[in-house]
Parts: C-alpha cells; sequence; structure tokens
C-alpha cells in the first residue's frame, strides 16, 4: 500500500511542476504515477545512437515573454539560446513560415519593403469575413485564398482530419502574419532551451524526498494500492469518467525517425510541408536544435492521424458540448484537480502548462495548507 498526501496521474509538466511545488513548499508527500516508462510526458528528450538529443514526441521549443517562468525553471537547468526558424515546403520552393515580406515578395513575385505596403498588399487581397465561423475564414480574412491554398488550407487538413471551415477558429486563431523581414517563428523575449536537454531538467525538478515515482503503471490499475487525500490528474478527462458522455476527439502522430548519413538534411530545424499530395506534416532535424554534434543527422517525419497516443484536442463545437458535461462531473469532485492539456482538454503550449501549474499551486493548492 502506498500512502501520500497526492497522488498525482501524469509525470509532464503540469504534473511535475505541481508535485515540485507541493513537495517543496508544502513539505507534503507526492506519489507519482505515469503510464510511460519515463518522466517527461510528451517533453521527454534522449540521445540515439548518433549522439544526437532528440525529442521523441516531436521538437519542443521553449519560448515565453514571462521571468517569472523562466526564474523557476532555472532552479533545475542552464539554458542557450536558440531561436527557432521554420520553412514550408510547397511546390519544390521553401517559403518562410509565419508568412513575412518575404514569404509574400516570393509568391507573388513582387519586391514590398516595408509594414505599410506589406500591411496594403495584404488588404487587397484578403477576403474580409463576418463573422468569423471557423478556422477558414481565420486564414482567408488575413491574407486571402491564394496563400491560404498554399500554406494552410492542406496542412491543416493533414494535421486535424478536417478542412479549416470545420474546425473553430481557435485552431488557426494561432496563426501569426508578420509585416517585416523578422524570418524567427517566435518573436518572445525569451528563447532558451534545457542545456542538457528536458530529460535533465526533469529529473532536477523531481528529485526531493517528498516524491516518489512509478513508471509503466496504469493508475486505474493500482488504484485501489494507494491511500491518498489529494488527486491531480493530468490525463485524458474523457477516460477518467470512463467516456460516460461520449468520447472526446484528439488528433495523434506517428513518427518515422531516420538516420540520414551526411552532415545536414535541410536548411532549417522544421520544414513543414504544405502540400495536399505528400502526406506528412512536417520533418525534423533535431541537430539543429540541440546543437548536438554528429558526423550523420537524425530526422523525424511526421504522419496525424485520429488514433494512438492523444497530443492534440480537436476543439469543435461537438467536443465543447461534450467538455462541459465532463467538467461539470470534474467539479463535483472535491480532492480531485484536473489539469494539463489533457485533463483539461485545452490546447496549451508548455510555458502555458507551467504558468497554469504554478498559478493552480498558488490559487487552490496553497490555500489548503495555508
Amino acid at each position: 500500500m502506498y500512502k501520500c498526501d497526492f497522488l498525482i496521474v501524469g509525470s509532464g509538466f503540469a504534473g511535475s511542476v505541481l508535485a515540485e511545488r507541493i513537495a517543496n513548499d508544502l513539505n507534503k508527500l507526492v506519489l507519482i504515477i505515469d503510464k510511460r516508462n519515463h518522466i517527461g510526458g510528451n517533453c521527454y528528450d534522449e540521445y540515439d545512437e548518433n549522439g544526437i538529443l532528440v525529442h521523441k514526441y516531436g521538437p519542443h521549443i521553449f519560448h515565453t515573454n514571462e521571468k517569472y517562468i523562466v526564474d523557476y525553471l532555472s532552479q533545475f537547468t542552464d539554458w542557450y539560446e536558440y531561436e527557432h526558424q521554420v520553412l514550408a515546403y510547397s511546390g519544390n520552393e521553401y517559403y518562410n513560415i509565419p508568412i513575412n515580406i518575404n514569404t509574400i515578395n516570393k509568391v507573388f513575385n513582387v519586391n514590398l519593403e516595408n509594414e505599410i505596403e506589406a500591411k496594403n498588399f495584404l488588404d487587397k487581397i484578403a477576403v474580409k469575413k463576418y463573422p468569423i465561423k471557423n478556422s477558414e475564414d481565420v486564414v482567408v480574412n488575413q491574407v486571402g485564398y491564394e496563400l491560404f491554398e498554399k500554406f494552410f488550407k492542406h496542412y491543416t487538413k493533414k494535421q486535424w482530419g478536417l478542412e479549416p471551415k470545420d474546425l473553430s477558429p481557435a485552431v488557426c486563431g494561432r496563426i501569426n502574419v508578420r509585416y517585416n523581414f523578422d524570418n524567427r517563428y517566435f518573436t518572445d523575449t525569451y528563447q532558451i532551451m534545457p542545456l542538457n536537454g528536458y530529460t535533465k531538467l526533469f529529473e532536477r525538478m523531481l528529485d526531493n524526498k517528498n516524491i516518489k515515482i512509478l513508471l509503466g503503471k496504469d493508475f486505474k490499475e493500482i488504484l485501489d494500492e494507494v491511500d491518498y487525500k489529494y488527486l491531480i490528474y493530468t490525463g485524458i478527462i474523457d477516460e477518467f469518467f470512463k467516456y460516460k458522455f461520449g468520447r472526446l476527439s484528439y488528433r495523434s502522430i506517428d513518427f518515422v525517425w531516420k538516420t540520414i548519413n551526411k552532415d545536414s538534411y535541410q536548411p532549417s530545424s522544421v520544414v513543414n510541408h504544405t502540400d495536399g499530395d505528400v502526406p506528412y506534416t512536417r520533418v525534423t532535424e533535431y541537430k539543429k536544435i540541440t546543437m548536438s554534434k554528429s558526423l550523420k543527422t537524425t530526422i523525424s517525419i511526421e504522419y496525424p492521424n485520429g488514433e494512438g497516443e492523444p497530443y492534440y484536442p480537436v476543439i469543435n463545437d461537438e467536443n465543447r458540448r461534450k467538455l462541459s458535461f465532463y467538467l461539470s462531473e470534474a467539479n463535483k469532485i472535491r480532492n480531485t484537480i484536473f489539469c494539463g492539456r489533457l485533463g483539461e482538454f485545452r490546447y496549451y503550449e508548455m510555458q502555458q502548462v507551467i504558468a497554469r501549474a504554478l498559478k493552480l499551486f498558488q490559487s487552490k493548492i496553497f490555500q489548503i495548507f495555508k
């Protein structure tokens, strides 16, 4: 029998940040259960046979404007600076993503030189939609149909298994358009990566006598063996409730890994393949992200699908309806907290998960023992 104050299901950022805070700040006993055989959730990284540090579940690029998040994580890692750049590959040509003046000039064979010219050009080709009903409306409202077809329509359909017109505006609401020549994928104040990788960061975060970790265990199968006071659940919310209101939809990814027997494979760390006749969405070359030294290079090719490990919640009206019932049920359980991308069925990026966990600790968990 395991005895603890807090049972935490899942060891990604949501579960690990809360475990660290509870163990260190409240001096309470924490048991983490994860069905995978490693900590770190989807941020887990490891060295492959070529000596290259790879992200097992696709590229995870840390960026934030919040100093307090960097300060918090800096307790567990040193950093190196890394400014992510992404290219789109379409019609045998590479284009800068997000769309900026370089992209516009290349697609339309024009020579725009400044913000005013770029805004005027996009205003002329944009197709104004009101009200904005779906993700297609979001994109064409900003950049028109030609850029939508070239960079977003097929890529979005491959990624989500749905036409953009059938997806919530929130899905493509994150698309950024630049009116300058900035080729960086992010513009956040802090664009940094953990010096020794994410797994080492998690190991240091969870290195506490108050924290015990069980890996390769399904929480449902050993629940009767755990005596706990509070449960923090970062797993799949509809699975927790045995799908009583129906299954929520998630997108998964199949990764095909390849070793390329040369120093460099592609011109940037990530290349999005946006044409409809290409079945995969993006190719990542990890040594360009993790700064690993090797005479060879390792790539992963991503094939999104609707089965397997859940990565992205599909946000549409039907799922929102089901989610409202699950959240209502969750609110009835007084000693249980649902947190994270799967536990809340929300699209969170890394820095958002960390911020959410820190806020949850201060506003809810800390108050219990204050």
